[in-house]
């Protein structure tokens, strides 16, 4: 089954939102910092349970998907017709929002694993030698910011898939008029020859 442009745009749309969501619900389910409990030469920090990780875990690979389909629907061929990756690369604007598109998805990607990987192992190495520890938590902001990033990585992907659109028409056209200068240079050659 072929996919249409419009059906990737809304794919991509579809997984950039759910990771934007998911990262802002992160952000305000996450914890501000553990209660300590004072044990024999350690602290032990409780933290309420939150689901800040897995939304975490879960924005990242809603983005990681969007930028796979992002990526992908720039090369494919819509409607049987494919086109050269060089074509694409000739216009100087879809090379830019390529690349912006992939920097913030990268940008994105590291905002938002570094808070949730930080958050998970603050969770998982709860017994602290320090007495003076105060039980926190990964740096309050980076998911939310992570989230933002993530939504505008899918917006440069689009705005690269409407540049590639453009690309891939200008492509066509100047292949049809070539063969239709080819054709009507064949007619005359022809005409001459029967003259």
């Amino acid at each position: 089954m072929a996919v249409s442009m419009k059906q990737m745009s809304l794919i991509v749309s579809a997984f950039g939102v759910l990771s934007f969501v998911l990262g802002v619900i992160a952000e305000n389910k996450k914890p501000t910092s553990g209660t300590p409990i004072t044990g024999k030469g350690v602290v032990i920090c409780k933290y309420p349970s939150d689901p800040s990780v897995a939304l975490g875990y879960l924005s990242a690979a809603f983005l990681l998907a969007c930028t796979v389909a992002g990526y992908i629907s720039l090369f494919i061929s819509y409607k049987g017709k494919s086109v050269p990756q060089s074509v694409l690369f000739k216009s100087t604007t879809f090379f830019v929002f390529y690349t912006i598109a992939l920097i913030t998805s990268g940008l994105a990607l590291s905002l938002l694993l570094w808070p949730t990987i930080t958050e998970q192992l603050h969770l998982t190495r709860n017994v602290h030698r320090n007495l003076e520890s105060t039980c926190p938590t990964a740096k309050t902001g980076l998911l939310g910011g992570g989230a933002f990033v993530s939504l505008d990585s899918c917006l440069f992907w689009l705005v690269a898939l409407m540049l590639a659109d453009n690309a891939r028409e200008d492509h066509f056209d100047e292949v049809e008029n070539r063969n239709i200068d080819a054709n009507s240079s064949s007619r005359d050659v022809n005409l001459k020859i029967d003259a």
